[in-house]
């Protein structure tokens, strides 16, 4: 019984150790998912005006790339596709921050709800019930919060994803068109040395 007792101890002491950190972590998603709605109000504002940022950029490096296609060792395609990897990559890894506050936000919530009502019970054998009432508030004003973090956060991510599909479908269709005519250009070259050729010969 000293055993089992000393062990509720423990945990009872690692939960309350925790209460703050999820409090604080909580209210920064909460910040984050404000700050995220403003960033997502604010994109679409832009691509209304300029269209796809991402793809502006893309078509930016696209240029740069199709410039040294003469100094590069590696064949055009396979420029290309690393090009496009690496913008995807850039705009999955953005993505996968507002994806994780999906995941976070009700686990910090549960956290933050079943920390304070171990302290409110705590509170309740000692017969202090405003110190019970208090923790219960802040149990479920814990759960509220991620929740509706989660929440936003997933339907900013639903916003986001159908962009970026468009966006990389964008992409690759600039990349396949650049190639293209890339490589017309260079069919059109050897056609006309084969002319010239022949009409030396």
């Amino acid at each position: 019984m000293e055993l089992t007792h000393l062990l509720e101890t423990i945990l009872y002491q690692i939960s309350s150790s925790l209460y703050l950190p999820v409090l604080l972590i909580v209210t920064s998603l909460a910040a984050y998912s404000v700050y995220a709605s403003g960033r997502l109000l604010q994109e679409w504002l832009d691509r209304r005006k300029a269209g796809s940022r991402t793809v502006r950029l893309f078509s930016l490096d696209l240029a740069v790339t199709l410039g040294k296609k003469n100094r590069s060792e590696a064949p055009l395609d396979v420029e290309l596709e690393l090009l496009l990897q690496t913008h995807e990559h850039r705009q999955l890894v953005k993505l996968d921050q507002i994806r994780f506050v999906i995941k976070l936000g009700p686990a910090l919530g549960l956290m933050g709800t079943l920390i304070p009502m171990g302290i409110s019970l705590a509170a309740l054998a000692q017969g202090n019930i405003p110190s019970m009432a208090s923790s219960m508030v802040t149990a479920f004003t814990a759960t509220v919060t991620g929740l509706g973090c989660s929440v936003i956060a997933y339907m900013v991510a639903l916003v986001r994803e159908q962009w970026l599909r468009a966006d990389f479908a964008a992409m690759r269709h600039q990349a396949e068109l650049a190639a293209s005519r890339v490589l017309d250009v260079q069919d059109l070259t050897i056609e006309e040395d084969g002319h010239a050729l022949s009409e030396t010969l």
